[in-house]
């Protein structure tokens, strides 16, 4: 009867751990779109406008104009990694990250505008390259 109790227990215990895991972990996942998809899901439903969204891209060379200083308003054009004819301008306030540059792959955070702006609030910059040995290194 002991035993019994304590498989039940033990069980129990267990099921409760793994919910609380399952459940961290489906939080704190974060998914983004392509601007691909960020375009399909517009032309599909214009309501889409109003949602917050994630969208990763790469800064499309020479579209990055800033106010002076560091600080103050940014305008760039963010292109599909696997389709570049895709493409949206994005407007943000902010200070960007170091590693921002007018070639950098970034996510950006907030709305597509029916402007045809993605008006962001957070702009991260993805910088995996900035570890990877030029072609040069490698040669050698």
């Amino acid at each position: 009867m002991k035993n019994g109790r304590f498989f039940v227990g033990l069980v129990g215990v267990t099921g409760v751990v793994a919910y609380l895991m399952w459940t961290g972990i489906s939080d704190s996942m974060v998914y983004y779109l392509t601007p691909v998809e960020l375009i399909h899901k517009v032309d599909a439903d214009p309501a889409f406008h109003d949602l917050g969204v994630k969208v990763s891209g790469r800064v499309v060379e020479g579209s990055w104009t800033r106010e002076d200083g560091t600080r103050g308003a940014h305008e760039f054009v963010v292109a599909d990694l696997e389709d570049p004819e895709v493409t949206f301008a994005v407007h943000y306030d902010d200070v960007v990250p170091d590693t921002f540059n007018d070639k950098a792959e970034v996510v950006v955070e907030g709305r597509y505008g029916a402007d045809g702006v993605f008006h962001a609030h957070t702009v991260l910059t993805k910088c995996g390259s900035r570890f990877e040995a030029a072609k040069e290194q490698l040669a050698t």
